[in-house]
């Protein structure tokens, strides 16, 4: 009990460093972007989100939360302007989920490093003076095999250009290139989220095939090749 504890502050703990405080330290340089009222929307989103929480706990209506938001700590006075700042909130908020994501991708090595312990190459070293368990592992490796499927929601569409910016973003946060990811998000911040329609089915397969081109091609090579290097190496 005490291991499994002790195991999940240290994911805990690698959590944070990787994902969390490198997410806080590139969402800043949002701020620095040259898009109108950047620096308002940053700066009042923080507020506006704990202001939301009081309310709900206040058991506040939606409405008054809003509207007394707006009068503590703006000048908008007008349903269009407040319209305008709630629209460059989401706008904000679609823009900080894209970069939580990339983050998270670009940690995952460390963020799964205590995995490694379940992997197939452990798995093989225990079989060196074991042959039977090797034997066994091999044709398990023979006989397995995968199909692959792949689910979308409209909701949960990017765009082929979002995409792109993504996988770009997260090879820019691997090796902390400051000045390309400072670029990515200007772009980020140009490239429109939502489509004038829902996409349709094909759409949708379209964007799937993204995934299989620029993820799954190379993940599925990598997995065999070091299959392939593992079984020679221990056989």
């Amino acid at each position: 009990m005490m291991q499994k504890q002790r195991a999940k502050g240290q994911r805990e703990s690698v959590f944070n460093n990787e994902v969390v405080s490198r997410f806080e330290l590139y969402n800043s340089l949002f701020l620095t972007l040259p898009f109108y009222k950047i620096k308002d929307t940053g700066t009042l989103l923080p507020l506006f989100i704990k202001y939301c929480e009081e309310g709900v706990v206040n058991h506040e209506t939606p409405d008054k939360i809003i509207h007394s938001f707006f009068e503590k700590y703006t000048q908008h006075d007008t349903k269009k302007d407040i319209i305008d700042l709630l629209f460059r909130f989401i706008q904000y908020i679609e823009r900080q989920v894209v970069l939580f994501d990339a983050v998270e991708d670009a940690s995952f090595n460390k963020l799964n490093a205590d995995d490694e312990e379940n992997a197939l190459l452990s798995y093989l070293k225990k079989g060196v003076d074991n042959h039977q368990l090797t034997d066994k592992i091999e044709k398990l490796i023979e006989d397995f095999s995968l199909r692959l499927v792949l689910t979308a929601h409209p909701t949960q569409f990017y765009p082929g250009s979002v995409l792109s910016i993504i996988t770009d973003l997260t090879t820019a946060i691997k090796t902390n290139e400051i000045s390309t990811i400072h670029l990515l998000l200007q772009q980020l911040g140009k490239t429109p989220f939502f489509n004038k329609k829902s996409p349709t089915p094909v759409d949708e397969a379209l964007s799937l095939a993204w995934y299989l081109e620029n993820v799954f091609y190379f993940a599925a090579a990598n997995i065999q090749s070091g299959i392939d290097k593992t079984l020679t190496e221990y056989d």
